[in-house]
Parts: structure tokens; sequence; C-alpha cells
């Protein structure tokens, strides 16, 4: 399958790259910058034109795309001000997400956010695990994240045989970025987040799992690792964080409070990588610190050990 992927110089851009080219895939990324070379081609998003004409064909990289993968956006919010990256953000999302059904092209997998599930939960969730059925946004880009999966709701109902994917990801870790999981043990540590991570590879995982499940119409997934990124029990953290917050079932020892069933039952996702293994895993540029983050009692507890 010949698949385009938007900002695919960032952090998940580059790993579904890989990944979709291990698959076996044809892939052309798009992107603002990128390595010369017949795997890539600079689009500027925020220009209709040049966006439908890079999907239409673009000459010496394609003659036309199978399914798109919509990843470019300004990351969160702070970058820029908070207008700017509502506006940049929805207009480059509407400019590929139509051009590609004026393209033709009928399978789409684009980035959502646990922005659109609340984040950062100033106002407690509904009900924990958190799933998909719950919807809400407190900044510039949650609002986005909320109209794109508006949006692309009603675009499948313009064709019969468009597939559109949203994945709902929370915060990425790239293999280099397990640092700040020194603060296992410090009960505040991801607290917005829910306690959520996802490993950068599992992302593109999901993406490509996604892909190969598309059928017609709007399917959203919530993308997260099987674990949260505490050595705090789960239940604990419900408990204290959200005291007044009904808990649906009981939770495993360290099982995330973003639900992932949906994702594990529809696409087969099974997240491969945890903060624990990645944590301890050696690196010639790391310098030492306490081994075992996963047990907050030592003396050495990380919650101690860094700055707050």
């Amino acid at each position: 399958m010949r698949i385009a992927v938007t900002g695919s110089s960032g952090r998940l851009g580059t790993a579904t790259l890989e990944r979709l080219r291990a698959g076996g895939h044809d892939v052309v990324g798009f992107d603002l910058a990128g390595p010369a070379g017949p795997g890539f081609a600079r689009v500027d998003l925020a220009d209709y034109g040049q966006t439908l004409d890079a999907l239409l064909g673009v000459t010496a990289r394609h003659d036309g795309v199978d399914a798109l993968v919509h990843l470019a956006a300004i990351p969160v919010n702070g970058l820029v001000p908070d207008v700017t990256t509502f506006h940049a953000n929805l207009t480059a999302s509407f400019n590929t997400l139509f051009a590609a059904l004026r393209a033709g092209v009928r399978t789409v997998v684009y980035a959502s956010s646990i922005t659109a599930m609340g984040f950062p939960f100033a106002e407690p969730p509904p009900y924990l695990p958190l799933d998909e059925e719950h919807t809400a946004a407190n900044n510039t880009y949650g609002l986005v994240k909320v109209l794109e999966e508006t949006m692309t709701g009603q675009l499948v109902r313009w064709h019969p045989e468009l597939s559109m994917t949203a994945l709902r990801f929370t915060n990425i870790v790239t293999p280099d970025g397990y640092d700040t999981f020194a603060r296992a043990g410090d009960p505040e540590y991801r607290r917005d987040l829910l306690g959520s991570y996802v490993d950068v590879r599992d992302a593109a995982t999901a993406v490509a799992l996604a892909l190969d499940a598309a059928r017609p119409g709007l399917e959203v997934y919530a993308v997260a690792a099987a674990d949260t990124g505490l050595s705090i029990p789960s239940a604990d953290l419900a408990r204290r964080w959200f005291p007044n917050v009904s808990v649906r079932r009981e939770l495993g020892e360290f099982e995330t409070l973003i639900s992932i069933d949906r994702a594990h039952d529809r696409l087969g996702y099974r997240p491969e990588h945890d903060w624990r293994t990645e944590y301890a895993r050696p690196r010639p540029d790391r310098p030492d610190r306490p081994d075992r983050p996963d047990r907050p009692d030592r003396p050495d507890r990380p919650d101690q050990a860094v700055p707050r």
C-alpha cells in the first residue's frame, strides 16, 4: 500500500515511517522539513492547493496514494500563542482531510489526543478507567482535536466508503526520553495525564494496526501503555487524585487509567514497551541514577532525588 504521512519529521512521524516501511508499505512523508530523497516532499499544509496537489501526485515521488496518516500539528499549547495553535492546527487538518476526500483517498488515520478527553483533568473525569465515550477540551489544542473528530464524523457521511480513524494518543515517549520516570514514586507525577504515557514505537504500531483494520465510518481509539508511569498502585492513584470518581471495575496493580480496551479488542493493540524496562536500559549518555524507581520506599526514592 502507498501511504502518505504528514508530520513525517516529528517524533511520531519518524517512528511511523519506520514502522510502515518495515511492514512493506511504500511511504512518502510530507512536512516542512525532511531528508531529501524519494521518500519525502516538502508540503505546506496551510496551503490547500499544495496539500491537494501533493496527495494527487508529486513528480519523482508518487502518482497517488492509497491511504493517508495525518500527524502534522503544533504539538502542544505554549509554543506559540493559543490562537495560533488553534488556527494553524485546524487549518492544516481541514486542508489535509478534505483534500484526501477530494483526491479519492478512502483510508485515513490521524492523530487525536487525550486533550480531547479532558486533559489536564482539573475537572475530575466522570469515571475511571476513562474511555473514548468521554469528550472534553480545556485548551485550544484539545479544542481542535474535538473539532477534528466532529468534522471527520461528518465527512464519512459524505462518502459511504470513507474510513477515518482517530487515535487519541497520550504523552508519547521516545526511547531516550525515559529519564523523567525517576519521579515514578511522586504521586503528583503525570497526574495531568491520569498517569499515562505511550512509547513512540507502540504509538506507531497503533497507526499500522488502524490502517490494517480500516473500515467505512469513523472510529476513535485511545492509545496508551498498558500500565501507568508510576510505581504507586493504580487504585491508590485513583483514590488520591479523584476520591469522588467512580472506578467501574477492579484495577490491575499498575493498570492504565486511560482504557485501551477498545484498541485491544478491535485493533489487536498490545503495547510492547513499558517504562520500567526502558528506564533500566543502560545508555552511555545517561548519568548514574537510582536503579529501582519502582521502589519509592528506598532512602534514595526518586521523588526526592530530582527537582519537582
